[in-house]
């Protein structure tokens, strides 16, 4: 058995393979340590460039597409291994990365996961959106991060640099006991891409288990490497999927009160993107939520199930704010506002 399996999930990905996988095997060299690439069914030349490019590299063939979610599914059911990490194609590392990540996690049993500081691989000075110092969440279920919040992305000036619990970790760079990830049922594979990482990170946390981000561990990553921030099917999947999200985990008592109010917020969203004419993402946000409608009584028995095994109705990182508020009204863009304007 591995003692972490670094796994990267690829979809006609080669020229990322060329151009970020040399760091990850450069990087990722110890005893135990050994690097997958779960190859989703790319009809590009993904599979020659990582058998004639890459001998060390184990190859998972998953046959198609099955997205983010199911994807790192079908992945981990082939690994053995005590850690998983789950690693985007476009993120660089540097050597010994994954020691300081491997020696927080073996001395705190009590944390399923964490994440290092994510940086922008274009901007080396700067976070990155996907995950930067670590992800909370607000009361109606918009997620933001230590140096991100919404589009506003801060210079990293080493004010995240100490070790702190979060609620959700980023699935560009995620470090996770593979016990655990299974224990809970792994991503949601119906989600496809977007927000399954912080539906998994809910599900651990409601039960006990910790999340926390580790800076001494930094990784650099390209982001939007799949689906543009423009990209109308991801604004589709984001409020899909943050809608099934809350579904799935909100206590009951605060259901019906966050639903009303996202219900509000969603058609604010819908009437912003239609003023600056950007219709394909105000017809993407409708679909969203008429497919919400028409799945959600497919997650009852999800539902039921996590609010029965939660043992922690309103985890650490969840907090008690609304972002839209403090964002756009209290003009609060970094995280210690957020903190200040409460």
């Amino acid at each position: 058995m591995d003692k972490i399996a670094v796994v990267i999930l690829n979809w006609n990905g080669s020229a990322m393979l060329r151009s970020f996988l040399p760091s990850v095997v450069g990087g990722s060299k110890g005893e135990g340590i050994q690097v997958y690439v779960a190859d989703n069914g790319s009809t590009d030349n993904s599979l020659s460039v990582l058998r004639e490019q890459f001998p060390s590299v184990r190859v998972l063939e998953l046959h198609r597409n099955y997205g983010f979610a199911e994807g790192y599914n079908m992945a981990l059911r082939q690994v053995e291994a005590r850690y998983a990490v789950l690693l985007n194609s476009d993120v660089e590392v540097v050597p010994g990365w994954l020691t300081p990540l491997y020696t927080y996690m073996e001395s705190h049993p009590d944390v399923a996961a964490c994440q290092p500081k994510i940086k922008d691989w274009k901007r080396k000075d700067r976070f990155e959106y996907a995950g930067a110092g670590g992800g909370f969440i607000d009361r109606y279920g918009y997620p933001f991060c230590r140096g991100r919040i919404f589009g506003e992305v801060e210079t990293d000036t080493g004010q995240y640099d100490r070790e702190t619990e979060v609620f959700w970790v980023s699935g560009a760079a995620m470090f996770i006991r593979l016990a655990d990830y299974r224990d809970v049922g792994g991503l949601d594979g119906r989600f496809f891409a977007h927000m399954e990482e912080i539906d998994l990170c809910w599900r651990l946390k409601a039960r006990g288990r910790r999340l926390v981000y580790v800076p001494s561990s930094v990784v650099w990553h390209v982001g939007g490497a799949t689906l543009k921030k423009e990209n109308p099917h991801k604004t589709y999947l984001n409020f899909r999927n943050n809608l099934l999200m809350l579904y799935k985990n909100l206590p009951t008592g605060e259901l019906r009160k966050v639903m009303a109010a996202r219900l509000l917020f969603d058609y604010v969203a819908i009437a912003n993107f239609l003023f600056h004419a950007q219709f394909a993402d105000a017809h993407a946000v409708l679909r969203a939520r008429r497919d919400y409608n028409r799945l959600r009584k497919t997650y009852r028995a999800d539902r039921t199930d996590n609010l029965k095994k939660a043992t922690c109705p309103i985890p650490t990182g969840r907090m008690p704010i609304c972002l839209l508020w403090q964002y756009y009204i209290k003009k609060a863009k970094h995280f210690p506002q957020l903190m200040t304007s409460q």
